[in-house]
């Protein structure tokens, strides 16, 4: 092996390190994983699902805790999606799988107007069909593959479009109190997942139902918080951070705080 490839080798190593820490601390902070729970890591066909699961895998190998899992698809029937190629990858892996077949594709076109925003209706649908599907397969927890970028942007989508402080909490219990739903990359960065798919060379298939739409608030978020990072290196740390720290005492919302009952000394 050359020096070159010796180098590779150790950013690689020191990549993989890096992603299994950062897992490792959210599911140790939010008591994502417990012994004996059944996984169903939804599996996109992103880079981010993608690399969820293989590192999921990797982790199961020396966690103190047992649990099994299982990668379920959702085949929307987009025109032109490549229906072998997750399949044909689950089964070279001898990973457990399931592929759903619903035509969300159909019903969204129906619903929404052309040029307007489909992700709400898609994301709906798809929520609905993977609750399905994990009291179907005895699966107690719902792994979806969000990081930390797309936890910033939601927060910020809501403060400026949403007139709320919140985002996607890294564990949440299901409206009907069914499904327990875990983000495992909440700690790591779209960046170092993307690299991490290309090192491993995962057959990724892109999200074609909605095209570019370049118009979405998501995607003037994205180049927001990415020109913020250019000019002060650091800020989406601390914004992160501070989605940690939360001072209700010193925000304006009179049910996460008692203002009434202050009195003084």
């Amino acid at each position: 092996m050359n020096s070159f490839s010796k180098k590779n080798a150790r950013e690689k190593n020191k990549l993989e390190k890096r992603l299994k820490r950062q897992i490792g601390k959210a599911i140790f902070d939010f008591d994502m994983i417990a012994d004996g729970d059944m996984l169903m890591i939804a599996i996109s066909g992103g880079k981010d699902s993608f690399a969820m699961l293989d590192l999921l895998i990797a982790i199961r190998t020396y966690a103190p805790i047992n649990f099994e899992l299982i990668a379920v698809n959702l085949d929307q029937k987009q025109p032109g999606f490549p229906q072998n190629v997750l399949p044909n990858y689950l089964k070279d892996r001898k990973i457990p799988f399931k592929i759903l077949e619903q035509d969300t594709y159909s019903v969204v076109k129906k619903i929404i107007p052309e040029g307007k925003t489909m992700c709400g209706l898609c994301s709906r649908l798809r929520r609905g069909a993977l609750y399905k599907a994990a009291e179907h397969l005895g699966a107690n927890k719902i792994a979806l593959g969000h990081h930390q970028d797309d936890i910033l942007e939601t927060f910020f989508l809501n403060l400026f479009y949403g007139g709320q402080i919140k985002t996607m909490p890294p564990k949440l219990l299901s409206d009907d109190k069914k499904h327990v739903v875990i983000r495992p990359l909440t700690y790591c960065k779209e960046e170092d997942l993307g690299e991490y798919a290309r090192l491993h060379k995962f057959p990724i298939i892109p999200c074609n139902l909605c095209g570019s739409q370049t118009h979405l608030q998501r995607y003037k978020i994205k180049e927001m918080l990415a020109n913020w990072e250019k000019s002060h290196p650091g800020r989406k740390e601390t914004i992160f951070s501070s989605l940690q720290t939360i001072v209700p005492s010193h925000l304006l919302d009179s049910e996460a705080f008692n203002f009434s009952d202050l009195k003084k000394k």
